[in-house]
């Protein structure tokens, strides 16, 4: 009679677990806005509930607080040869603020404190760097942009952000003429331990992967979208080691629906479509909610808010207005940004 009592005990203890697990059903959300004129954020660093960091156009860079009453507090710079910085990339280590310009010359500034210091400086006509990310250890770090030779530009650091050094191209796939990346969201790449994987675009959609922090690397193709230069991958990420989504489209059409999506369950080898011609359309940023089991998905791009709770198998519009990057604090909240804008999403 014990054991069956047990038995039964445990089984309840295990449904009710279940039950718990299953992903949630969201139809419609809603984002508190904060309005922040004359400039474009693509990038953003969520520090908690109350607190992000934000880059954007015009040089500027700053923190939204909302503990209390929302305040905007922009950290000065002085400019590098009075050259104003269009940032749509940002990063941290946990000690400091790591900031990238896109275009020649490409600066990269390390904000401790309220202080800048430029850590790396490139010039070349055709330098655009899209995108920063630290690794889990916060000593390594990683920063892409858009071919100066023909294989990516990718550079790396070692001592937390301190110095930075381009890798050569011998050590680096060959990129096609016209593949490159999106500035778009600061989320074509994406790092689970000493793993890192990029997306690219333009004439081709492919994902490269290196596991020894951009030792060595590997490619794979993707069905996405691509042939023309706005089209492709425009970001990516993964729920764990294997499991992984992309999402992008067509930037010039963004209506369509047509081989925007794809799903990996190999770690980054293979990509299925999913939802092919169907909600979303063209999106900018795609992001796992935590804690979901890899299953609760949001997507954001200028044509609104989408939502899947089958690990993207199926989506719905969940908000009209228009973000260019997300990013999670918790399961139940997550910051966006976009044009002139910073949204903060509470889940209920």
């Amino acid at each position: 009679m014990k054991r069956i009592i047990t038995f039964i005990f445990v089984f309840l203890s295990f449904i009710t677990c279940k039950r718990k697990n299953l992903p949630r059903k969201i139809d419609k959300v809603t984002i508190q806005k904060f309005q922040l004129d004359s400039v474009s954020i693509r990038a953003i660093h969520v520090v908690d509930k109350d607190k992000v960091i934000y880059a954007g156009s015009n040089g500027v860079l700053g923190f939204l607080n909302t503990k209390k009453s929302p305040k905007f507090s922009e950290i000065p710079i002085k400019f590098q040869d009075s050259i104003v910085p269009n940032f749509r990339s940002i990063a941290s280590n946990g000690k400091a603020i790591f900031a990238m310009s896109i275009a020649n010359p490409a600066l990269l500034y390390k904000i401790t404190n309220g202080k800048y210091t430029l850590v790396y400086k490139e010039e070349n006509k055709k330098v655009f760097y899209d995108a920063i990310q630290f690794y889990d250890d916060n000593i390594h770090g990683i920063a892409v942009g858009d071919p100066t030779e023909d294989c990516p530009s990718i550079i790396v650091t070692n001592d937390g952000g301190t110095s930075w050094k381009k890798l050569s191209c011998k050590n680096l796939p060959k990129f096609e003429e016209g593949e490159a990346f999106f500035a778009a969201s600061n989320t074509n790449i994406k790092i689970i331990d000493n793993t890192v994987w990029i997306a690219s675009g333009g004439n081709k959609a492919r994902i490269l992967k290196s596991t020894d922090y951009g030792n060595t690397w590997q490619v794979f193709t993707t069905p996405i979208i691509q042939g023309n230069g706005p089209q492709g991958i425009y970001s990516i990420d993964f729920a764990n080691i294997n499991n992984g989504i992309a999402i992008g489209g067509d930037y010039s059409k963004p209506l369509e629906n047509k081989a925007n999506k794809a799903i990996t369950n190999d770690g980054g080898k293979t990509w299925l479509l999913v939802a092919n011609q169907q909600e979303p359309n063209y999106k900018s940023c795609v992001q796992y909610v935590p804690n979901t089991d890899g299953q609760e998905i949001f997507a954001v791009g200028k044509t609104g808010v989408s939502f899947s709770n089958d690990a993207g198998k199926t989506w719905k519009e969940v908000a009209t207005d228009g973000y260019y990057t997300i990013q999670f604090v918790d399961k139940n909240t997550a910051w966006l940004a976009g044009n002139e804008k910073i949204g903060k999403m509470v889940l209920k």
